[in-house]
């Protein structure tokens, strides 16, 4: 297995496609795909006969991600849809998320690892309350890279004072948030109108296609190769080499080589490496996001949960936590609910302490009065754990910055944070 270079990870380009019900996300990515000849011919062939079995004449591009059969019988996307292609220029890995308000959920997690979004619009509906929950959270995210794409203009006869008026509601909306680079694109998904090729029914855009937009943007590498940071996974040991003695976890942020001193934490203890065993062998040095397994030169006490740090540069291994939370579960989130929180490989038990304040969507301004969080509310908590966790705030290191918190009673993921 050849093990891939920096450079050659920084040319992807992860990017999600985010908006309400029905404005035509997963037809939007199976016509990006079969305007640039994507879909192999086998996979078209499947889609125009399921297409006829739904009594379509023409081929539904949408059944290309919605893939699960309960969303094929409803026309909904459900799961997260992941696609994958390549052109000459640059690689691409593609969300498709739900749209419905109940799988927000899915939209945070695919969010999470997303260079970029794609916010659709309905021409008809305008900007709505899930246009703005999913641009907030994409804020709150730090993707850096939205493009609204203002999808059925054939529904409005590809109105420019239709889409202008869109455009400015939405950048009134999102000049609120911290969004570094947004454009707007006009576009007829089901007919392929400034997806692939220049519609020559909107003559008044002089911008670029979706396509041409997503190879060319220039997006900053994510990934903080300065901060060392190896949540350790697990323990490996071996009967055939009893002297060996490993340690396994994906380096979140950073670079390792053979030789470097590491301290663990939250212990303190320090030891050095002797050796870095990758999926396609041994390497001297290894950086984030690759997993790794680590030779020390000491026998020290290391367990899963625990990170491997470098002396001089250590994150905050604190019990109090202020945290920016997506609430996703049925019952509310109040003062003094305990859960699980689940922080890189670690997990402890944790307290609410404080609900600071809920964020109104419709103007995003605070409402500090609030005596719980419903669900896919959003707003700033304060809770305490147990045992101490290495963290530090999700604007320095997505990776120790991120958290999940998990109903013990049900097992259910009932809310995704950020540290502030």
């Amino acid at each position: 297995m050849q093990q891939q270079t920096m450079s050659e990870i920084k040319t992807i380009l992860r990017f999600i496609t985010a908006g309400s019900v029905d404005d035509g996300k997963s037809t939007l990515i199976g016509r990006l795909f079969y305007d640039a000849d994507f879909i192999p011919e086998d996979q078209l062939e499947a889609l125009r006969s399921a297409s006829e079995r739904k009594g379509l004449q023409a081929t539904d591009l949408s059944l290309y991600t919605d893939g699960l059969r309960d969303e094929r019988i409803q026309g909904i996307t459900i799961d997260v849809a992941y696609r994958y292609f390549s052109t000459k220029n640059r690689k691409f890995i593609i969300a498709d998320t739900p749209g419905h308000i109940q799988y927000t959920r899915n939209m945070v997690t695919a969010a999470s690892s997303a260079n970029l979004a794609i916010i659709l619009i309905d021409a008809r509906k305008g900007v709505t309350e899930q246009t703005r929950r999913h641009s907030y959270i994409a804020s709150l995210l730090r993707i850096n890279h939205v493009i609204v794409c203002i999808n059925k203009m054939d529904l409005v006869e590809y109105n420019e004072t239709r889409f202008q008026e869109i455009v400015k509601d939405y950048m009134d909306f999102a000049s609120k948030m911290d969004i570094a680079d947004i454009q707007c694109i006009p576009v007829s998904a089901i007919h392929g109108d400034n997806i692939v090729k220049r519609s020559d029914r909107m003559l008044w855009y002089q911008g670029a296609t979706l396509l041409y937009t997503l190879e060319n943007i220039h997006v900053v590498n994510d990934t903080n190769h300065l901060d060392l940071r190896i949540p350790v996974q697990t323990i490996i040991r071996s009967p055939e080499f009893p002297d060996f003695r490993g340690y396994a976890g994906k380096i979140v942020s950073g670079v390792l080589r053979v030789g470097d001193e590491l301290t663990v934490l939250p212990s303190g203890l320090s030891s050095r490496v002797v050796g870095i065993d990758t999926p396609s062998g041994k390497v001297v040095e290894a950086f984030a996001p690759q997993t790794i397994c680590i030779s020390l030169d000491q026998d020290i006490d290391i367990s899963r949960g625990d990170m491997l740090v470098r002396q001089q540069n250590l994150p905050e291994v604190t019990q109090e936590i202020d945290a920016m939370v997506c609430w996703f579960g049925i019952s509310a989130l109040k003062v003094g609910n305990k859960y699980i929180l689940r922080h890189t490989t670690k997990e402890v038990k944790a307290i609410i302490k404080d609900l600071v304040y809920k964020v109104n969507l419709a103007d995003l301004k605070r409402e500090h009065e609030v005596s719980g969080f419903n669900t896919n509310d959003i707003g700033k908590i304060k809770l305490r754990v147990t045992s101490p966790v290495m963290c530090e705030p999700y604007r320095i290191n997505m990776a120790t910055g991120s958290f999940i918190l998990i109903d013990e009673g049900t097992n259910h993921t009932v809310a995704a944070g950020i540290i502030v």
